[in-house]
């Protein structure tokens, strides 16, 4: 067996079944999971119509690249997203399943194996790029996101031997789980820093499409390159998906876009991977990426429950409101019941809500784990449903502080 496969940590579900192991919740309380972030908006119709009157075409076998049509549906959507000149449809865009599985895939195909290479991502993290790192034989470096940096890397602290050993720096902007987002000025310096030690930035935006202004998106790594004169793309990678853009996380939907000599290796890797999208899947994303509509809609439910949950809670466990995403990373110290995992589990047993907890999405690095003493609350459930919850949480707080651990 693949000795590497040692090094990966249980996954954070896998920690927090652990954890719930043994308690009985009240039975009269119907179970809410803020756990994981799995939208249950409902799916677009329309995009389920394409993929009903489409499943003839599951009779041929699909090509990785995927079909033009598709290629080009999301070149026109970063175009018009990103304010971008151009995006070649034809070198610069690989469709894949999901950004789980291209996340992962991707340190396999380009971290070179010769010497000590090293991955660099934030922490917390989403908990792939770990393990991608390690079966790809590299060593990650973890970059704290603490309240104290705005929840964002502190670059301007990573020594210049750190960043000549980088191969790969992975960003996830807006951030799992804390919602930050990095602004234009933050990318440029990377993709410079990128340019001067020869590394790739792979940067997960899977998250970028949910946040509170209508007129004040999230950036992009590409938007940062252009607004640089940079339409190669040189050294990056974004990855998209429209799990969460367009509640469609069972169509298993995304895609690779950037540097087209990277896209290019990455694409051969993926010929022998086999992991080609089924052609009415592509069908049925090319509709999801030429409306807008729907996923304004779906930015106004979220907005709802981020105002529903703040004022019940605001006075009893103070939330930030995130730059963007649909998580709130709340400080669990004022409820006065220990750690966060005693959190969880507490609030689990007493109030049958699900959440978790921050240390299972971070690691030790010089000497902290920024993960500690919060927890990640997904707004996903309906709207009822979020409020439910944050009564119950309150509830809950309220009930701790009057008999504290």
């Amino acid at each position: 067996m693949n000795k590497d496969l040692d090094k990966l940590h249980p996954y954070p579900f896998e920690k927090l079944n652990a954890l719930k192991a043994g308690l009985t919740p009240p039975d009269n309380l119907q179970h809410i999971a803020l756990s994981i972030g799995e939208p249950k908006h409902p799916a677009p119709a329309f995009v389920k119509q394409v993929l009903a009157d489409s499943l003839e075409k599951l009779s041929a076998y699909p090509l990785t690249k995927g079909i033009p049509e598709l290629r080009e549906a999301i070149s026109t959507w970063l175009c018009r997203r990103f304010q971008l000149d151009a995006v070649d449809a034809e070198t610069q865009v690989l469709p894949v399943n999901g950004t789980r599985e291209a996340l992962f895939a991707f340190a396999q195909a380009v971290v070179d194996r010769a010497g000590t290479p090293l991955i660099l991502s934030p922490n917390p993290f989403y908990q792939i790029y770990e393990g991608a790192g390690f079966l790809a034989g590299a060593e990650l470096k973890f970059l704290n996101c603490t309240a104290d940096n705005n929840y964002l890397p502190n670059f301007d602290a990573v020594d210049e031997e750190t960043w000549r050993h980088c191969q790969l720096l992975y960003l996830c902007s807006p951030g799992n789980p804390t919602g930050a987002v990095m602004d234009i000025p933050l990318l440029q310096q990377l993709i410079q820093l990128a340019d001067r030690h020869d590394f790739i930035i792979a940067s997960d935006e899977c998250y970028s499409e949910i946040y509170p202004d209508e007129n004040n998106p999230p950036p992009g790594l590409l938007q940062a390159c252009a607004q640089m004169d940079r339409l190669d793309y040189s050294r990056c990678v974004v990855f998209h998906s429209l799990s969460k853009r367009s509640n469609l996380p069972g169509l298993r939907s995304g895609f690779v876009a950037g540097d087209a000599k990277v896209l290019q290796s990455f694409l051969r890797y993926r010929t022998y991977h086999g992991c080609a999208m089924p052609v009415p899947t592509q069908l049925a994303s090319i509709a999801a990426w030429n409306d807008e509509q729907h996923v304004i809609e779906n930015r106004e439910q979220y907005r709802q429950k981020f105002d529903v949950f703040k004022e019940i809670l605001d006075d009893t466990l103070p939330l930030s409101l995130p730059d963007a995403g649909f998580y709130f990373w709340a400080d669990t110290s004022a409820a006065k019941v220990g750690s966060d995992e005693n959190f969880a589990r507490e609030l689990f047993a007493n109030e049958h809500i699900t959440v978790l907890p921050g240390r299972y999405l971070a690691r030790h690095a010089e000497g902290v784990n920024p993960g500690e003493n919060r927890v990640r609350m997904a707004l996903v459930a309906p709207l009822d449903e979020c409020r439910e919850a944050a009564l119950r949480i309150r509830r809950f707080v309220i009930n701790a502080r009057k008999n504290p651990a």
